[in-house]
């Protein structure tokens, strides 16, 4: 195999080792690409061994209460009664200035 390329087997963690660098990386905080640097880890793999990471947010929901979907619902009827009594009060305002405007010009 040429010089500088990994076969398809990588370097074997045992479990002790494993948690050893998760601990470590946890305590100092330290991001994916600092854990590879330091002790040669596959970003990919450390992330993998780190399994998924909630948000505080998600940490305190608690079971059993469904996740926000971050969509807001909105009433498109009442929001469409809302611009047209707007444009009713401000439509007559604006024709009279543009219709001066169109008389001067």
């Amino acid at each position: 195999m040429p010089k500088g390329v990994k076969g398809s087997q990588g370097k074997r963690y045992t479990d002790a080792q494993k948690r050893k660098i998760l601990a470590t990386a946890k305590r100092e905080r330290l991001t994916g690409a600092q854990v590879r640097k330091r002790f040669g880890v596959s970003t990919l793999s450390f992330y993998r061994w780190r399994g998924p990471v909630r948000s505080d947010a998600l940490k305190r929901r608690g079971p059993g209460r469904p996740a926000r979907s971050g969509k807001v619902k909105i009433d498109s009827a009442a929001m469409r009664r809302e611009v047209q009594a707007q444009l009713r009060k401000l439509l007559p305002q604006i024709i009279r200035e543009e219709v001066e405007a169109a008389l001067k010009g």
